[in-house]
């Protein structure tokens, strides 16, 4: 069904923002410095060997989309330029590779109203077509449960490794690729291409477009502080730190071993949305360096966010004593755990019992890996964190 409609769905720049500025009606995408960015990462789409029809209507969806975005964030902030006046408190971000904890802590803070988090929804949608604003049900979330239903037809054991709903809270790394500069576009296809580009290019400027699309959804649904989350901030603290005074940073760790080969199966099991046959083992050697880079640069950079402002999380112990993990990040934040809070978090617990829709088996043969290679490359920040 995808498929058939490869045809009117070109990953082509041109085509793109033309069809994105008839269906909002509105064509100033602000700031032209993305154009680059996205043809770079249109280019290495183009080299993804196997992309069958399916793929080429889901990327140019979600590109489409994040131009969308950009064309409704400009508006916005034209029709309402004191956004811009808007002062975020630092907020607390969740840094740690997947499998390690992230999601579940991060949902399990966001069940309580103390944090200003994004749910899914939003994360996609973040600003309203202007013919939209104010009509319920939000049509935004009534096209993601429909995406939501698609995406659980088609990836049917993807829920056991990530599951995704409607409402749960979602990463900001779906709002910085709306400036197209993000590690997300790395976990969408093998695209060593943007990676490398990726890499080369300082990310500030793009995490100050993170903190602007921040104050603009804090002054359309309110907020008082955020709780954020995303893997790629391991490799990005000094950013981190800067763009955001006073950041609060709760990272998460675990054996990587484990953690990677989790990993690379739920992006092996993902990349069938877009290619034919997947190159596992391809795409494991590739991730296995790109996360030594990444672990690497949290060694170098961990000392940047102070002590006063971040606490290590071992995965074994937030799993054994789980109120006592978010008992330690309100003290770190300075926020009182009211009752209410406590309350919401607990009945988040009780509903969401780590294993409870099954488990997913790995091991290093599936991606053609060697485990005592893994743990050698990952030794330092084994040695730094684990010991």
């Amino acid at each position: 069904m995808m498929g058939a409609t490869a045809a009117d769905c070109p990953l082509d720049a041109d085509a793109l923002h033309t069809k994105a500025a008839a269906e909002t009606g509105l064509d100033d995408f602000g700031a032209d410095d993305y154009r680059e960015r996205l043809d770079v990462f249109l280019a290495a789409l183009q080299d993804i060997p196997g992309m069958h029809d399916a793929g080429i209507v889901n990327f140019h969806a979600q590109l489409l989309q994040w131009l969308k975005n950009r064309l409704l964030l400009t508006d916005l902030l034209t029709r309402h330029p004191e956004i811009h006046d808007i002062e975020l408190a630092p907020p607390v971000v969740i840094a740690g590779l997947p499998r390690t904890g992230t999601t579940h802590l991060h949902n399990l803070l966001g069940a309580a109203p103390t944090f200003r988090t994004i749910p899914y929804w939003e994360s996609n949608e973040p600003f309203p077509l202007p013919s939209e604003a104010g009509i319920e049900p939000d049509p935004r979330r009534t096209r993601m449960d429909v995406a939501v239903e698609v995406m659980n037809i088609v990836m049917p054991h993807f829920a056991l490794m990530h599951e995704m709903t409607t409402d749960h809270v979602h990463e900001e790394i779906q709002l910085l690729a709306n400036d197209f500069s993000t590690m997300l576009f790395e976990t969408l296809g093998h695209v060593p291409a943007w990676r490398d580009y990726y890499l080369s290019h300082d990310q500030t400027s793009h995490y100050e477009y993170l903190a602007v699309q921040l104050k603009a959804l804090q002054f359309l649904r309110g907020g008082r502080r955020w709780l954020l989350k995303s893997p790629q901030h391991l490799e990005q603290l000094p950013v981190l730190d800067a763009v955001f005074p006073g950041v609060i940073v709760v990272f998460t760790h675990r054996d990587p071993v484990p953690v990677v080969l989790s990993m690379l199966t739920m992006l092996t099991y993902s990349a069938r949305m877009h290619c034919y046959p997947v190159p596992v083992r391809e795409i494991a050697a590739t991730w296995i360096d790109r996360l030594e880079l990444m672990l690497n640069a949290l060694v170098r950079d961990r000392a940047v966010i102070a002590p006063d402002r971040s606490v290590d999380v071992r995965f074994d112990d937030f799993m054994a004593d789980e109120m006592g993990v978010v008992e330690r990040i309100y003290d770190l934040a300075g926020e009182p755990l009211a009752d209410d809070a406590r309350t919401s978090i607990q009945d988040y617990l009780a509903g969401h019992q780590r294993g409870r829709l099954g488990r997913i088996a790995t091991s290093a043969e599936m991606f053609g890996l060697d485990e005592s290679d893994m743990r050698a490359r990952f030794a330092p920040y084994t040695e730094r964190f684990l010991a």
